[in-house]
């Protein structure tokens, strides 16, 4: 495998008043790279023999900029996640498109969210601040490998990135409980069933 395709990822939470203050430390210390606005479906939560602890495939349609895209991710979820990544980008405009192919694919209900991110470089590693709209923010901080023999060492380096900007990831536990209050307070269960045809279209413009 010549391509880096393995997303090795931390995550952990950030406090509503930290959130200015990490910005602000990223905006003098790292390389601003852009600002995402993101719609996405994750189907896995409701497939059989997967849902939230036990998958071991992540397999989701989203929409970031307006550019629609399939995004699959094989591994389990957790601290110093290594999975790797398949994806396939369609044109601006097309995700009401996507939604209907999955569903007639079979993909007929998923945990539908809504997120802004704020995304740096800082040495090397990929640093995003999302906001999760009217309830909290948390990071993500990512280096992408083209080897599980090099996952040990790029999680030292996530560690070492993280003290050096102070932040704290979840562990397992804290992860999946924030994942849970997500879906219960944030998210929103999109059905198919109920699903009319430009409903994106209509209500986010994508």
């Amino acid at each position: 495998m010549l391509d880096n395709n393995i997303e090795v990822e931390i995550r952990g939470l950030i406090g509503n008043s930290e959130y200015p203050n990490i910005i602000a430390l990223l905006q003098k210390t790292a390389k601003f790279i852009e600002r995402k606005e993101r719609v996405f479906i994750d189907y896995s939560t409701f497939l059989e023999g997967e849902g939230i602890k036990e998958r071991n495939r992540d397999i989701r349609i989203r929409c970031t900029n307006g550019i629609p895209e399939i995004m699959i991710k094989v591994g389990a979820w957790g601290d110093g996640e290594n999975r790797e990544e398949h994806s396939f980008k369609g044109t601006e405009g097309n995700f009401d498109e996507l939604v209907q192919i999955f569903g007639i694919l079979g993909y007929e209900k998923g945990v539908l969210c809504v997120r802004r991110a704020e995304v740096f470089e800082f040495k090397d590693v990929e640093i995003s601040i999302i906001e999760v709209r009217n309830h909290s923010y948390y990071f993500e901080a990512e280096i992408m490998i083209s080897s599980k023999r090099d996952k040990d060492k790029a999680i030292l380096r996530l560690n070492g990135v993280l003290k050096e900007l102070g932040l704290n990831k979840f562990s397992d536990a804290e992860f999946f409980k924030y994942v849970d209050k997500l879906n219960s307070e944030a998210n929103e269960v999109f059905e198919y069933k109920n699903y009319k045809k430009g409903y994106f279209k209509k209500r986010f413009g994508i």
